[in-house]
């Protein structure tokens, strides 16, 4: 059971980082941010449109990076759509929490959208693999600076 779960992760994430959903740039995006992992090299440009509501009301990226960061990227953009910014911003922290923390309880997410918690497990994995977690967590750092309005972030 476990290998078949992991399997489908795998397959999951391979699926985004070869075929990225949201790969774009939105004309009307109200804000975005550059973010960088100089370890790996890893570049991406996150571009949000947010309501007067500060409703994400489509999210969208380009950049280059490993399989991991544009499948994280692209699993992202899909996940904040509808939400609002402080869901996006909780949405970030326990992802990061799920990805560096071996304390971490997944009922600690409980008032998150549970597919965007399912979602979010399968890129969990890099946890065993602490170099990649910048790459899986690119993505995230930048949408947070995006929303806070700064331009630029790093995973350094």
């Amino acid at each position: 059971m476990f290998d078949e779960l992991r399997d489908l992760y795998q397959e999951v994430i391979l699926d985004h980082g070869k075929n990225p959903r949201n790969f774009r740039r939105p004309e009307d995006a109200t804000c975005l941010a550059h973010g960088n992992n100089p370890v790996c090299g890893d570049t991406l440009v996150i571009y949000l449109t947010l309501d007067s509501d500060e409703r994400i009301q489509d999210a969208a990226f380009q950049g280059q990076g490993c399989a991991i960061s544009v499948a994280s990227a692209s699993m992202m953009t899909d996940i904040l759509k509808g939400k609002t910014a402080t869901e996006a911003k909780r949405l970030f922290e326990g992802f990061h929490n799920m990805c560096t923390r071996d304390d971490f309880d997944i009922s600690q997410l409980s008032d998150c959208d549970e597919d965007a918690i399912d979602r979010l497990v399968m890129l969990s994995g890099v946890k065993e693999f602490p170099i990649r977690v910048k790459c899986a967590t690119l993505a995230w750092h930048t949408m947070q600076a995006a929303v806070s309005g700064d331009e630029e972030t790093s995973t350094e």
